[in-house]
């Protein structure tokens, strides 16, 4: 069992010293947003956040609540209300005899599997560091081997919450089923204080490795058009993907960053199996790649630590983010004009565009969550030099809004804070008879993107 030394909450008003390092904490992106709560409470347990949501909902107040921060577009940070900071929250349990762990909101995700890993147990955890669990499995949770188990809330079997009432509350497919199918997939727009997550958890795959391959940017087009064309038929214990941007991972270039460099192509297939001879087949389609690579990593076992640093490397401290997405089925001939523009226009790292071969294997159950398609595209707009603020923010929101056309829906993992679509209509109206029925007063703030 993990866990932290519970301590007494810590309240700040708008005019309390230190209010505005309080604020800006509760944000992983630097690019924090000019919107300011109330109240921020700084919960270390669930009495905590009773006490909060009574004393919210005795003085009418809206609710925020962030658990780490890696909402890009500070969905939790609002203006008026109380802001709940649930990052304190990190305990957990691990019951390798039922295949099951419990954990806390605000537990980092790689902090979960590393004590995973020591029981040979496995949960597809988030791929950047220090990712809290709370938002990541309310949102659905794109993770490790998340082709293999489906987004990662689909292993959500219970939470205990803290109702608009503020109540604490448990649902199961038994009890409040309603506000379970709501846990799962509804992300920034659910209504309740999830302080307690219970999880299915999985055997760890007996083979975990990478391969990776470097092309020049001049091989985009066949890289599109041979990824449209195979992605489908990847096997699902592959999770293939390409990066854009000029900052590859291979070789590590950790906070080396040259505004110059050329833009390159960096093809990434982690494979999570039984036995090396099982991944290698796996990765078979890999030979009929396009030609002209300039660099390959062959097979390799890959250690947890190296796979961090990997995905890190494109997503350094003390970054500003202005981040959009979108679901697309669209073909290499529908693609290929934007995502040249976009690497013809790439700003400087750690901006980088992201290519997830998604194509879902496993059928969803039914949940909140209900928009994928086959394939992922991320604009992940990072900057460090101020001068480049304008055109990097015009690089990544400008290039998702010319292709809107092609757009399916969002993921809420990467929720660029403008309305759009993360749930299916259907779902989006279940949802709303939920939230009817369990927060008729408007207790919890809706999604920022909401329309």
């Amino acid at each position: 069992m993990g866990a932290i030394t519970p301590g007494p909450a810590r309240t700040f008003e708008r005019d309390d010293d230190g209010y505005d390092a309080a604020r800006r904490s509760t944000m992983w992106n630097a690019n924090v947003p000019d919107r300011f709560p109330d109240r921020i409470v700084q919960v270390t347990c669930v009495a905590d956040v009773i006490a909060a949501v009574r004393a919210a909902k005795a003085a009418q107040h809206t609710v925020g609540v962030r658990s780490g921060g890696h909402s890009w577009s500070g969905n939790h940070v609002r203006d008026g209300g109380v802001l709940l900071d649930l990052s304190r929250m990190q305990n957990f349990t691990i019951n390798s005899a039922t295949m099951t762990a419990t954990v806390e909101p605000g537990l980092g995700g790689t902090t979960l599997l590393a004590a995973l890993l020591k029981e040979n147990l496995f949960f597809p955890v988030g791929h950047c560091k220090g990712v809290g669990v709370g938002g990541y499995l309310l949102q659905g949770g794109f993770g490790w081997n998340g082709r293999a188990y489906g987004p990662a809330c689909a292993s959500v079997i219970a939470v205990d919450y803290v109702d608009a009432n503020g109540d604490l509350q448990h649902a199961s497919e038994s009890e409040n089923a309603d506000m379970l199918w709501a846990a799962r997939g509804s992300g920034p727009d659910f209504f309740g204080v999830v302080v307690k997550f219970h999880l299915r958890v999985y055997p760890k795959p007996a083979y975990i490795g990478t391969e990776v391959i470097q092309y020049p940017v001049d091989r985009l087009d066949d890289i599109v058009r041979w990824v449209c064309e195979i992605g489908s038929d990847v096997p699902p214990e592959v999770e293939f993907q390409f990066v854009v941007s000029r900052n590859p991972s291979f070789p590590p270039r950790l906070g080396n960053y040259q505004p110059s460099s050329p833009v390159r192509i960096e093809l990434a297939a982690p494979v999570m199996t039984t036995s090396r001879v099982a991944a290698k087949k796996a990765l078979s389609f890999l030979d009929s790649r396009p030609k002209g690579s300039r660099r390959r990593l062959p097979l390799l076992k890959m250690p947890w630590g190296v796979a961090l640093g990997a995905v890190m490397q494109h997503y350094p401290a003390s970054t500003n983010w202005a981040t959009d997405n979108l679901w697309t089925h669209g073909s290499a001939d529908d693609l290929l004009p934007h995502l040249q523009r976009a690497a013809d226009e790439m700003p400087p790292p750690p901006a980088h565009l992201l290519w997830l071969n998604w194509a879902p294997q496993c059928p969803l159950p039914d949940m909140a969550f209900s928009v994928q398609d086959r394939t992922y595209l991320a604009f992940y707009g990072g900057w460090i030099d101020p001068t480049v603020r304008a055109r990097t923010e015009t690089w990544s929101r400008g290039t998702v809004a010319a292709m809107q056309s092609l757009s399916t829906g969002i993921q809420f993992a990467d929720d660029p804070g403008r309305p759009a679509r993360g749930i299916t209509e259907e779902a989006q109206v279940r949802l709303d008879a939920i939230r009817a029925t369990h927060d008729p007063d408007g207790r919890f703030h809706r999604w920022i993107g909401h329309s």
